[in-house]
């Protein structure tokens, strides 16, 4: 009798999930949006919905192995989402002890950008790597760090949040976790449209975003305005490129990895983003790393990363 595990990946605007077989293969899944429920409580009422149906689809809970989840502050050594600044759900919750007690079965839980680099590396880009960093760009800036063939946690489970790294310490922007500078306040999609609206504040160029609200610009909008050559939309994505590149040039000093993956929605802008980032990092790389680190897009699917991830925490799960 085949068995499975559940992997839930939980972002700050949706979340997804699905039923995995032993070879790796999504057989079922679903999704929701994770910013509809400002109470945990209602957000998992829905989310069990969800998964018992997807569960029934598959043959029913004696077939499930385990569910794993990747969320962002997400704690493997508790199980508890910690402080989490993208989601609507604010302290410390104990997010897998309140699914199994749910569900009826056994919960494992870890950092949503540690659930992608766990995809990544049994099924994506970082196949037969040992040491790689993934950089997730969505509605924040995750990663997961994997040196020697291991995630890095710390001795708290936190280890790894270079999204936090403060790249601007005079004048730095106000970031969701409460301190200003941080890589995620400049290179998330939020940081993107931010940018967005600071240009546009502080120069007259012509551009396709000022036919937008600002208030409603989005990092999607400025994709789109660049594709048709727009010059300030371009000058955001060298910007952008250029922090991250900084940022990755950090990163290489002190793991010295084989690749940097990007994970994400900001990756569908491809070389706009890509070209600029590459060209910093390099800049900014000490000589004795330069050339020795590949920057790579994810292989998988932009929600399939994160899934198969996680539910690779579901065959361990307890």
């Amino acid at each position: 009798m085949e068995q499975y595990v559940v992997g839930i990946d939980i972002g700050g605007t949706n979340s997804v999930y699905g039923v995995v077989d032993a070879r790796g293969t999504i057989v079922a899944s679903g999704s929701m949006k994770t910013g509809s429920y400002e109470q945990v409580e209602d957000y998992i009422d829905e989310l069990v919905k969800g998964l018992e149906f997807m569960i029934r689809q598959v043959g029913g809970k004696e077939l499930i192995k385990g569910i794993g989840v990747g969320v962002p502050n997400g704690n493997f050594f508790n199980g508890c989402i910690e402080f989490a600044p993208n989601l609507p759900w604010k302290g410390k919750i104990p997010f897998a002890k309140l699914i199994s007690e749910r569900i009826g079965i056994p919960v494992a839980l870890t950092n949503d950008a540690n659930a992608a680099a766990i995809g990544e590396m049994t099924y994506g880009a970082a196949r037969g790597m040992k040491d790689f960093i993934v950089i997730t760009l969505g509605t924040g800036v995750g990663s997961g760090i994997v040196v020697n063939g291991s995630l890095v946690y710390g001795h708290d489970g936190f280890a790894g949040e270079l999204g936090h790294v403060v790249m601007r310490r005079t004048n730095g922007r106000l970031c969701g976790c409460g301190r200003t500078g941080c890589l995620e306040a400049y290179a998330s999609a939020t940081g993107v449209a931010r940018t967005a609206r600071e240009i546009l504040e502080i120069c007259n160029k012509e551009s396709i975003l000022r036919e937008i609200a600002p208030e409603d610009i989005t990092s999607k909008d400025v994709f789109d305005a660049a594709v048709k050559g727009d010059k300030i939309a371009l000058e955001i994505f060298e910007f952008t490129g250029n922090m991250l590149g900084e940022a990755f040039a950090d990163f290489i000093a002190f793991s010295s990895p084989e690749a940097i993956i990007l994970f994400g929605g900001l990756t569908k802008a491809g070389d706009l983003i890509m070209n600029p980032i590459r060209e910093s990092m390099y800049k900014n790389t000490l000589n004795v790393f330069k050339g020795k680190t590949q920057l790579l897009f994810s292989q998988l699917k932009e929600s399939d990363a994160a899934i198969l991830g996680a539910s690779a925490l579901g065959w361990e799960a307890k």
